[in-house]
């Protein structure tokens, strides 16, 4: 019998590269400022990071083709957020999804404030973990993006990538590094992509006019009288 989507990431291999991304991201993301948070995750588990500048959080999982969580929406319908509502935005293996798309992604972005930074991992498909993700998934998940191809995502979208790594063992494994390796190999990705702020344009400034100073007979010479029968 195929195995049920989130039995993949509650898997020990999975687990483990989990954190050991969560301990790469974290030092970038302690140093987010700002009021609210989002999590998307494809694991019903997942918790949001305990970040000191950044305390209130939606959290929210992908289930099928909705979302679920602090509230409920289709991946095939705009995100129940107005623009700008998140300064951070964490998406942890939810590409990975067979309904995220880059439209998906897309409305995610436009739920992102102007400077505000988006965090994204997954598992690598060049990596000797793609093998075990077609076992484990039976074929029924085989969606692995690559960075390459996401970065193209984000820049359409108007986001600027800063930073892209690979973490974590090579192969499936119950070790787990907590410090967050980093390696050319690793089965798990980390990517960050901060949304460009908009143009401040200066306005035309319009010259002030100056004021005209009254007429002071300038056309009477200095000892001309006024009136010639005074």
């Amino acid at each position: 019998m195929p195995k049920r989507d989130h039995d993949v990431y509650a898997s020990e291999p999975m687990r483990g590269l989990l954190a050991e991304e969560l301990a790469a991201l974290t030092p970038f993301l302690q140093r987010c400022a700002g009021t609210r948070g989002a999590l998307v995750s494809a694991w019903p588990s997942d918790v949001p990071p305990s970040l000191p500048l950044l305390g209130c959080w939606t959290q929210l999982t992908i289930a099928g083709q909705s979302l679920a969580g602090d509230v409920r929406a289709s991946m095939h319908a705009s995100l129940p957020f107005a623009d700008g509502s998140f300064d951070l935005v964490l998406l942890r293996h939810a590409l990975e999804v067979p309904s995220a798309s880059p439209e998906w992604l897309a409305e995610v972005v436009r739920c992102l404030a102007p400077g505000g930074l988006l965090a994204l991992t997954g598992v690598h498909p060049i990596s000797g973990w793609l093998p075990w993700w077609h076992w484990r998934t039976r074929g029924t998940r085989s969606r692995l993006n690559s960075p390459l191809k996401i970065g193209g995502w984000l820049r359409r979208a108007e986001l600027q990538v800063e930073r892209v790594q690979r973490v974590g063992c090579p192969w499936p494994t119950s070790r787990v590094d907590a410090s967050g390796v980093v390696g050319a190999m690793g089965g798990g990705y980390v990517m960050l992509a901060r949304k460009r702020r908009a143009m401040s344009l200066p306005t035309r400034l319009r010259p002030r006019p100056r004021p005209v100073p009254a007429p002071t007979n300038a056309g009477l010479a200095s000892s001309a009288r006024r009136n010639p029968a005074a």
